[in-house]
Order: structure tokens, then sequence, then C-alpha cells
């Protein structure tokens, strides 16, 4: 592989004293004039003078970038904010190949009320882009929203039917048919007039954007009067449609107080992606959630994360869709210009807050917890669809260099607590899915550092490819260039021939993946050496760039960070990171177990409550002998006991 030039810096950066110290955005262009990278700055001279650093000082991927960049220009603004507008547009504009990526989840329903229409009408679509519309949602499943809508209806009884049954309607004077049955009040049912229509339809809207207590109050307030006056039909009446707001509220709970309207924005993410989980909280109800996957290209901070995420939700937002909180996992290092941006937008005071404590911060665990679990799942389809998985294997293939697809891939960790209780983990990769039943753990007893831990743990799995060949020579001829069955033909010395187990441990891989970087790939390829194994093709992947690093070579491979290749590897180092670490936790458990085993009088039912009781391992030895003491069951010569036989352990 080429090393990076170290070349100071590329032959396009401006001159000293050319870029301003204004706030303003920056574009990065190629050759061809297509813009790679949009940024903002408060101060565009400190901020471009860090993409003008030495080159093989820069982070791997911001290098990638700026050497990909034939130049750079710059728009000097007035403020903060209107930097905020212009990268906002920026990106819009030329969806720069450097800049986050989004995938929005369209997969879920929305209610829709068609406001450009003459007489607007609610309808399901999961269409995003219906021109002057107003959407709620999305919702879980299409019959969610349609039993909103049926309960709503009955409050605010607005246009359901077609359009082409509104025009035959008001063409000839006969209600349609949903109005003829009572399904649809809009002008088409000749019971309201189009300027009457458009006042329940304000209605319906500013419900559903969380004015239920405005209603809730004033139908109380006329079936009573109602009921005052002795008009019990129309009591009966308000009273159905209260019950038919109730049935809608019950579908959403309250999980903020009742007069809370935000946004909460719960984030996972990784080296390579992130994904948003949107709770739009209206009322104190959460009335519809949206997620967004981004695949990140730079490497970006958390706050700067949060910023592209804002910048994004409420660039084309009208005022009605901005809330007074939003609250996220962190603040953007523009937090204050960002307010002000979308008071602007909004017309009145928005605040961004961290949900620190109380109903806000379980939300956010809440919303955190979902983006977590989606991250995870869009990583295994990544892996699990079969032409991603093809991809990934044939783009491995070509960026080590490989003579054949890597079709079986064990891929190594190495796990301790603090130097001690030494663990290592082996997964396996066959055609770009997970052998589970040929996951395999180590324990090392004694070793220098990870790399000597490393190198011990190859040394003894590679071993038994030695025991494998030396059995049977032929194999490795199986489709998957692995031995497909779990028996081979031996012969003996009477050339009877019968069938023997081979173990699955032997089987040999096309690739090796160490979790590390250049260090461990060379305690790795030590071990393929000294084994006799150097055929069998080696890569680490460092987990705070993601880069790829092969033997010999003084400079990591950069895959793309769109790669189906990088997230297989992903998948694989993660997944081996996994596997140590609940085998070394097995390993903890275990051995503490056998300690408190030794106590005289400690019985399991006894550990296990200490266990359970103080929550970890750490507290009970910082643990005083009262406070064991505490612990039902456990008097003060028995506590004594253990604390005694935890600290001399």
């Amino acid at each position: 592989m080429g090393a990076p030039t170290r070349t100071p810096t590329v032959a396009y950066k401006p001159k000293p004293g050319e870029i301003p110290t204004n706030p303003g955005v920056y574009r990065f262009r190629d050759a061809d004039g297509r813009v790679l990278y949009v940024g903002k700055a408060k101060n565009l001279r400190a901020r471009l003078s860090n993409y003008f650093a030495p080159l093989h000082t820069l982070h791997e991927r911001t290098r990638r970038m700026v050497t990909t960049a034939a130049s750079v220009e710059w728009t000097v603004v007035a403020t903060d904010v209107d930097s905020l507008q212009l990268e906002y547009q920026w990106i819009k504009e030329f969806d720069p190949p450097f800049n986050v990526r989004y995938k929005d989840d369209k997969s879920y329903p929305f209610m829709a009320i068609t406001l450009a229409d003459e007489a607007p009408r609610v309808i399901v679509t999961r269409n995003p882009r219906i021109k002057g519309a107003k959407y709620f949602g999305p919702y879980p499943k299409v019959w969610a929203v349609h039993g909103v809508i049926d309960e709503m209806i009955k409050v605010f009884p607005i246009r359901t039917c077609s359009d082409s049954s509104y025009k035959k309607a008001m063409a000839t004077g006969r209600p349609c048919f949903p109005g003829q049955i009572g399904r649809c009040g809009g002008p088409c049912s000749m019971k309201v007039t189009i300027e009457e229509h458009r006042a329940i339809v304000d209605d319906f809207v500013a419900f559903m954007a969380g004015g239920d207590q405005r209603f809730t109050k004033q139908l109380t307030a006329r079936m009573r009067a109602a009921s005052v006056a002795m008009d019990y039909e129309s009591a009966a009446i308000y009273r159905d449609k209260l019950q038919a707001i109730d049935a809608v509220l019950n579908k959403s709970a309250l999980v903020l107080a009742a007069d809370t309207d935000a946004d909460l924005f719960g984030i996972a993410e990784d080296e390579l992606a992130a994904t948003v989980q949107h709770f739009v909280i209206r009322g104190g109800r959460v009335r519809g959630v949206r997620a967004t996957t981004i695949e990140k290209e730079l490497d970006i901070t958390g706050a700067e994360l949060v910023d592209q995420v804002l910048q994004r939700t409420y660039g084309g937002a009208s005022a009605l869709d901005i809330p007074r909180q939003v609250l996220v996992p962190v603040l953007p290092d523009d937090a204050v210009e960002l307010e002000e941006w979308l008071r602007e937008r909004r017309g009145r005071s928005v605040s961004i807050q961290v949900a620190q404590r109380g109903r806000k911060a379980e939300l956010m665990k809440t919303a955190t917890l979902n983006a977590q679990q989606a991250l995870i799942l869009h990583k295994t389809r990544r892996t699990s669809d079969y032409v991603a998985r093809s991809q990934a294997l044939t783009d491995l293939q070509e960026a080590l260099g490989l003579a054949e697809s890597p079709l079986r891939i064990e891929c190594f960790d190495v796990s301790h607590l603090g130097g001690t209780n030494v663990v290592a983990s082996m997964v396996v990769f066959e055609d770009g899915l997970p052998r589970k039943d040929q996951y395999r753990s180590f324990k090392v007893d004694e070793t220098t550092d990870d790399t000597d831990s490393l190198y011990q743990v190859l040394t003894r799995r590679l071993a038994y490819v030695d025991r494998r060949d030396a059995d049977d020579p032929a194999a490795g001829s199986g489709p998957l260039g692995i031995e497909d069955a779990a028996t081979a033909a031996v012969s003996d010395e009477d050339g009877v021939v019968t069938e023997r187990r081979k173990p699955r441990f032997a089987y040999r891989p096309q690739l090796l993946v160490v979790d590390g970087g250049q260090p461990q790939v060379e305690a790795a390829a030590r071990a393929l050496a000294d084994s006799g194994h150097e055929g069998i093709a080696l890569c680490g992947i460092a987990k705070r760039l993601e880069e790829v690093w092969l033997p010999g070579e003084d400079f990591p491979v950069i895959l793309p960070r769109t790669s189906e290749a990088l997230y297989l590897l992903q998948r694989l180092r993660d997944e081996a990171h996994r596997f140590a670490i609940t085998h070394q936790r097995k390993r903890r458990r275990r051995d503490i177990q056998s300690v408190l085993a030794e106590v005289p009088g400690l019985g399991d039912a006894r550990i296990k409550a200490l266990l359970r009781h103080f929550g970890s391992v750490t507290a009970l030895k910082q643990a005083s002998p009262d406070e064991i003491t505490a612990l039902p069951g456990v008097g003060p010569k028995l506590a004594a006991s253990i604390h005694a036989h935890l600290v001399g352990s």
C-alpha cells in the first residue's frame, strides 16, 4: 500500500491572511467543481487552518477529503445564525459526499390533512411529499392511524372521501357516499359550507398539534350547559365527543406535563453510522416517532452530530412544527445561535436543553435505547442481506488484495480487567454470516500485554489447522473452501474405510481479523509465520478511526464509510468484543462465587443475596463489615469473615 505523502499541506492552501476571521460557510470542491464538503465556522480562518495542517497529522478521513479536493471557497455572513441557514441550504442543494448522509425511515404510515385542497381531507399515507399537507405521526401500524381517524371525525367531522367523489358531489349537489352514511363531514356531505368546514379542519389540526386541553374544557362546559338547560340530546352529543377525545388520548399516554410541547432526540452512534429517534411530544403526549439513520463520512463529535440533526429537522419546518423545547443528549457548541435561528423561524422563543433528570431524562433513556436497537438492526441488516454480503466479500477481497473472497473469516479480541483475568475470543463468519456454534474462547494465564496474549491465542488456534492439514491433505476443497462435512473418510492399515468426526475448530480460515492496529497485526503476523501459515490473509481493524491495517505496512487502508466491507469488518470486531466481554464476566462471576464459597457459613443463597444487594463485586469489596451486616441473615461475625476474606483475596 502506498503511504500518504509527507507534503506539509495541499497545493491549493490559501495564502496567509487571505482567509477572513468573520463567521461564514465554506465549501471544498474537487477538480470537476463538485462540492465535496460544506461546513460553517464562527471564525473561518481558525476553522480552515485545521484542514491545512501537515497531511500526516490529519485524521485519515479528513486527509482523504482534503486531498480529493482541488479548491476551497468561503462566504462571509453577518452573524452565526446566518451561517446556520446558509450551511443548511448548501447541504440540501449540493448533497456533498463527505457530509453526513441521512436515510429517513419512510416505512411507517402518517396521518395527513391536505390543507392545500379547497376542502381539506384526512388520509392515511406513506408519501411524505404531498404539497401543502400537514402530517402527524408516523404511526407504528396502518390500523393505528385508521383508529385515530375514526375517533377524530366523531369530534371534528371533516372530509374523508376521495377527490373524485368530492368533485362529483359538488357538481351534482348530491352528497358523496361516505357523507350519506355519516363517514364524511366535508362540504360534499351538503351539511356544511366550505368556510365552516375549513374552521373544523383548523380545530382538527390544532387538536392533533397538542391543543387537547382546550377542546376538552370547551366540550365539558357545553355539555354541562346543555344539561342545565335540559337539552339532553345536545348534552349526549357533547358526551360522545368527549368519549371520542378520551379514546384518542388513551392511545397516547401522558409522558410529560400536560402543557409540554417538545421534540426529544435520542441518538446512538459508532464510528460509521448513527441512528436518531425523534419523539414528537405535544400536550405532554408522544404524537409521533421519526427514525433516521445517518452514515458518517468524516469523524465528527456528538455535539456536531446534534447540530446537523437539528439543522436538518427544522431547516424546512413550518412555525407550527417547531416546539418550545428541544431536548438533546448533548448541547451543540452553537446552541445559542441555534436557539436564535429557531426563534426566528417559530416567531417565539425556543430552548435547547439536555434532559438531565426526572421524567424527561427517563424519556431520553427510552429514546436512546430505541436508537441503540435501531443501530444494531441497521448493522445486522447490512450484513445479513445476501446482496450486501456478496458485495462486502468482493470489496474486502479487492481492498486487501486477496486471491479469493474470504468466505470463512475468524476474528480475535483480547479482554482483561486491569491486566488480570485475561481472556480472548474467536468468532467465525462464513459467507458473511455468524457461525455461533464455532465461536471459541481462550484463557490466557500468563502474559505481558495484549500483543503477547494475541500471539499466544493465535498460536494455539493455528495448531489445530496443523492437525487437520496432516490428517486430511485434501481438506478445503468444498464449495466454501472449508470442510463442509463433520466427518472424513480415513483408511486403516488393512484398507478399511471408516468415518471419523473432524473437529470444527480445525477448519482453515481464508482471513484472520484482529481487533487493533499495527502492533496487534504484527503480533498476529508473527504467530502466522512461526506456525508456518503465512498463506492465511490477515488484517486488523482499529476502533478509534476504523482503519484497516495490513502486516508490514506503515499506513492503513481506508475504506469508504459506506463500504459494505467496512460494515462487515466492524460487525466482526464488535461481535468478537461482545463475546470476549461476556466470557470474562462469566469467569469473574464464577471466580468471586468460588472465593465467597470458601467463607465458613456462607452458602449459595447468601452469596447470591450479597451480590444482588451490593450490585457488583467492587461494591462488595469496598463495603465495611457494618454495611455487610445490614443484609438480613448476616451477623457481625459472618460479616467480619466475609470482609477479611475479600480484602485478603
